[in-house]
């Protein structure tokens, strides 16, 4: 065993060795004061916890210390303790085993169940036992004891199921109890909804789900995309260039989701025109790289590449890009030959790669960096805080 480890569980275990010996210590001397025998076996449990202890066999101190610690008034609070410790350091049998040895003693009294209960429903939740969690902590719902923890913990569970309605329910209760404003989650959990009806093919249920999302939050972007997505695979291409427009009004960090999106749309009307002038509006108004480059690529359809080669300088004169860089040598490498283009080459390369490589994502509350775009952040778990990023290497 690394000697790492044996000190952690010495940091642990010797409190509650001490605890454990001077509680019963003092049950001894009550014992003898009264008359009555004391008990010698406990005394020997307990330093033979410590000797295994020091000999670094900690799966047997441990087992001897949770028998020594007898669960009345007194020690709960020491369980519970050791409990959320092993809890915290990842071993989380051996908490679940100390708070099912809580809930299972008939001498607690309410307050001290109804807190073992929220720790063991945590442990399940630690370990993906999502079902039994789900079970003690819907247990302690009638008794009011706890219930914005527990609220939390069965909305969680919920959206790891992907039970939407369930966690729909819960987050309403929650919000009732708490005084949060939550509607921007509970549009996420409509347009969850809604993306598994346009997966069934039925396009009016995910329809009428995405008006609720955007009734719940009318900065919904995720709404907006979800929308046009489903009226271009409806046909329906003048809705979908309806719903994208909206979306630089929502939220402008998100234009660049919403422009490969337009271009589509606009081919299939062919209203080439009419997008390049709202193409031009944004790269007036310094919104990102993204439109700049996309109005570049209708210029060199239509005009050639020294047309498009030209609108790529006057921009990077002003916002040098990598993207730019990139595109502006792709233009360069089209009319140039022998070292020229061998230099140009492999300036590409690495412009490519500097490109490939990049993070394009962020997330506001803890800082997660990702390629692509997620609703849900990752590691916080937070909804609606993952934004594209924008600068030198931006959008």
């Amino acid at each position: 065993m690394a000697p790492e480890y044996l000190f952690g569980l010495v940091v642990i275990l010797l409190p509650i060795a001490a605890l454990s010996g001077w509680y019963f210590g003092r049950k001894d001397a009550r014992a003898n004061v009264s008359g009555t025998p004391g008990g010698p076996g406990v005394s020997q449990d307990y330093f033979k916890g410590l000797n295994y202890l020091l000999n670094d066999r900690p799966d047997k101190a441990i087992e001897v210390f949770i028998k020594v610690l007898e669960v009345e008034s007194e020690t709960v609070e020491t369980h519970l303790a050791l409990g959320n410790l092993f809890r915290r350091r990842g071993e989380v049998d051996r908490a679940i085993r100390i708070h099912q040895n809580l809930v299972a003693r008939p001498s607690l009294d309410k307050e001290q169940r109804g807190l073992a209960l929220l720790e063991l429903g945590t442990d399940y939740m630690r370990s993906g036992l999502l079902d039994r969690a789900e079970s003690l902590f819907k247990e302690l719902i009638p008794t009011r004891m706890h219930e914005r923890q527990v609220l939390r913990h069965l909305v969680d569970i919920y959206q790891q199921e992907q039970d939407w309605d369930a966690a729909l329910d819960y987050i309403q209760r929650l919000e009732r109890v708490t005084g949060e404003d939550m509607r921007h989650v509970r549009a996420h959990f409509f347009c969850e909804k809604a993306q598994i009806f346009s997966s069934a093919g039925d396009h009016p249920e995910a329809f009428r789900l995405l008006g609720k999302a955007l009734k719940e939050d009318r900065k919904c972007v995720r709404a907006r995309l979800l929308s046009a997505d489903l009226s271009t695979l409806v046909d329906d291409y003048a809705t979908a260039i309806a719903h994208l427009k909206k979306i630089e009004h929502q939220d402008i960090d998100f234009l660049p989701e919403a422009i490969p999106r337009l271009v589509d749309n606009y081919r299939k009307l062919d209203r080439i025109d009419e997008l390049s002038k709202y193409l031009a509006r944004l790269s007036e108004l310094h919104l990102g790289i993204t439109p700049v480059l996309v109005l570049a690529e209708l210029t060199a359809e239509r005009a050639g590449l020294d047309a498009a080669k030209n609108h790529i300088v006057a921009e990077l004169k002003t916002r040098p890009t990598i993207r730019g860089i990139d595109r502006l040598i792709e233009y360069s490498m089209a009319d140039a030959d022998g070292e020229s283009r061998q230099n140009l080459q492999l300036l590409k390369e690495t412009t490519t790669r500097l490109v490939e490589d990049k993070l394009n994502y962020k997330c506001g509350t803890c800082g997660f960096t990702g390629r692509s775009l997620h609703w849900q952040c990752p590691s916080c778990k937070s909804w609606n805080t993952v934004k594209p990023i924008h600068g030198i290497e931006g959008e």
